[in-house]
């Protein structure tokens, strides 16, 4: 039975991830830095452990108890929108320690057995913004653009131990809770600065006049990794969701 471990599997496009590969008969490994067991049915091809991907211990604890691998999912990330101008040194560091250095450690950590084996798929879940650029989004942009160029140059150097390396890039997703999270680290950490009000108004009147059909549900991010996953011939790079393959169009 294959295994999957995904990261950030409480929420969003990574629970979504879990559910699709449990109903396809895998053996998942939901990884969640606040593990909850209700979050997902209970079956004997389910394990939840305790993982957070900034934290090394925690990641050779995780990876230790789950024995071999064949297919990592880079999910967990953390979003931020703000300007430049108001956004903290320390957010910056943050967002690329978990949305681009994280991963690194979690392909770090798995990549020894795969190499091993001649066998193992790594998916690293980025998103769509790295295609056209949005105000307010350069900090949150640059972690996932810095992790698109990690994950291209690892499928050259991982080609000859035949492990296939991807990214998927999901579009806006406003069905779940990450654009919300974003907004309010940013009023926690003082909001945006008053000159830059109007360019906040015009980027969320904007979003506001997108139609349903024009954004990303987690099922389709779901779908991406779960092409990737098991198809040979995938491309590199799998956009998710209407607007993600339109911008990719």
């Amino acid at each position: 039975m294959n295994t999957v471990l995904i990261t950030g599997a409480s929420a969003g496009f990574g629970l979504e991830t879990a559910k699709l590969f449990l109903s396809k008969g895998w053996r998942v490994v939901a990884g969640m830095r606040s593990p909850r067991e209700d979050l997902l049915h209970a079956s004997e091809h389910l394990e939840i452990v305790k993982l957070d991907v900034t934290d090394p211990d925690s990641i050779a604890a995780a990876i230790s108890a789950t024995g071999p691998i064949d297919v990592l999912v880079n999910n967990a990330g953390i979003g931020w929108m703000n300007a430049v101008e108001g956004t903290p040194m320390e957010t910056l560091r943050g967002l690329f320690e978990t949305n681009t250095f994280g991963p690194v450690a979690m392909m770090q950590a798995v990549l020894p057995q795969m190499r091993e084996r001649r066998s193992g798929v790594i998916i690293n879940v980025s998103s769509s913004v790295t295609l056209k650029p949005l105000a307010l989004l350069s900090a949150y942009t640059a972690s996932k653009a810095a992790l698109n160029a990690l994950t291209e140059v690892s499928a050259l150097e991982l080609a000859p131990f035949d492990v296939r390396v991807r990214i998927v890039l999901p579009g806006r997703a406003p069905t779940t809770s990450f654009g919300d999270t974003a907004r309010a680290r940013v009023q926690g950490e003082g909001g945006f600065p008053e000159p830059y009000l109007p360019v906040v108004k015009a980027v969320f009147d904007a979003w506001a006049e997108e139609s349903a059909s024009e954004v990303t549900q987690a099922s389709d991010v779901a779908e991406a990794v779960w092409w990737a996953a098991t198809d040979a011939t995938s491309p590199l790079r799998i956009p998710a969701g209407a607007d993600a393959v339109a911008l990719v169009w």
